[in-house]
């Protein structure tokens, strides 16, 4: 086996607002931090277990919230943060492109290399 055979692809999607001109997307920081509020309920804590300070999720939040036209959390003061539905569609969505075209893209990677 060559040594590209041993190599593998990774795929990073965003998700943009072309009407925006903010240049906030939707990609694989944020998509985490979503799936941390889904997870542990909370906002503080997803940023928390990604060593990021609340006050800078916090702004990564509302600038992808302004930029894409979509709320994306509820927030309940100290009882948490719980994904909008459209954040939760967002999200699903994401993971889902993220997943199919990784998979996708090893199987063209490998037939090109061999």
């Amino acid at each position: 086996m060559g040594q590209l055979q041993k190599l593998s692809t990774v795929v990073r999607i965003n998700v943009t607002n072309p009407a925006s001109e903010n240049k906030s997307a939707f990609g694989p920081g944020i998509a985490a931090l979503c799936e941390g509020v889904r997870n542990q309920g909370s906002l503080n804590a997803a940023a928390k277990s990604m060593r990021m300070a609340y006050s800078k999720a916090w702004r990564i939040i509302k600038d992808t919230e302004e930029t894409l036209g979509v709320q994306l959390l509820l927030r309940d003061g100290a009882h948490g943060s719980t994904l909008t539905e459209e954040g939760n569609r967002l999200l699903d969505a994401y993971l889902t492109l993220q997943q199919r075209l990784g998979e996708e893209a090893e199987k063209l990677y490998a037939e090109l290399v061999r």
